[in-house]
């Protein structure tokens, strides 16, 4: 697990960046699929991070946790909604969603709060 949330990501969007470099035409589809799925319809924007995040609980992905808190709270989610989608990763993850639940925490804790 990952301790400076926000260093963390900024070290996995580099890395990230060498694949759209050396893997366009997967890394565009990936950006068209991500794209699509993102569009507001009949859910908005905030509710869509909220599922994605509680996914990334219930699969266990750290990455995917950094991301998702940060998109989430970049739509506005409050801490009560990140609390509730934490409960539902729960409720579908069981054991192992409880421990990486204390990821999402964690990142929202060094994220939420504007660094000096």
């Amino acid at each position: 697990m990952q301790n400076d949330w926000p260093a963390y990501l900024t070290s996995v969007s580099a890395r990230l960046k060498e694949m759209r470099t050396e893997q366009p035409d997967v890394m565009k589809a990936f950006s068209g699929l991500a794209q699509a799925a993102l569009k507001p319809q009949a859910l908005d924007a905030k509710s869509k991070e909220l599922i994605a995040l509680g996914i990334s609980v219930a699969v266990r992905c750290d990455d995917c946790i950094g991301f998702h808190v940060k998109a989430a709270l970049s739509h506005g989610a409050s801490r009560e909604e990140i609390m509730e989608t934490l409960g539902m990763a729960i409720y579908m993850g069981a054991g192992p969603s409880v421990m990486y639940a204390s990821h999402v925490l964690d990142a929202y804790a060094q994220m939420a709060t504007p660094r000096s």
